[in-house]
């Protein structure tokens, strides 16, 4: 019985509340994050990462569930087949400042130790002259 996202999502939340589950007992269970769980019952595919993903997570929830997650997932192939457009705020390998407050001051402690190393070289140095080693 071919199904589209909706319907399926539908399926879902209708089962978890017969089972009077939460989504945060789903979470706990599955460990897919309750956004994906959400998602996933409103039938908004787009919010999923990937098609891959989307089968791994229905399929993990109906097993949750007491579903049929591999039937589901073969009587609806084609919805997980497609891939679901994504919008990103940035994209890999964008040069753009991210605003991180810590960014301008790695360089101190790095600093720090190499001062400590210099004078622990230059103590050294110092008191092998002093004692004559040198």
């Amino acid at each position: 019985m071919r199904q589209d996202f909706k319907e399926l999502g539908d399926n879902f939340k209708a089962r978890r509340k017969e089972l009077n589950l939460s989504l945060k007992e789903a979470e706990n269970a599955t460990s897919i994050r309750t956004t994906y769980l959400q998602a996933i019952e409103d039938g908004e595919m787009n919010k999923l990462i990937s098609p891959v993903y989307a089968q791994g997570f229905v399929r993990q929830y109906a097993s949750f569930l007491g579903m049929d997650g591999e039937r589901l997932i073969r009587e609806n192939n084609d919805l997980f087949t497609k891939p679901a457009p994504q919008e990103f705020a940035y994209g890999i390998g964008t040069m753009e400042m991210r605003g991180n407050p810590g960014a301008g001051v790695k360089w101190f402690p790095n600093a720090v130790w190499i001062v400590i190393f210099v004078l622990i070289i230059a103590a050294a140095w110092l008191s092998a002259r002093f004692f004559e080693v040198i």
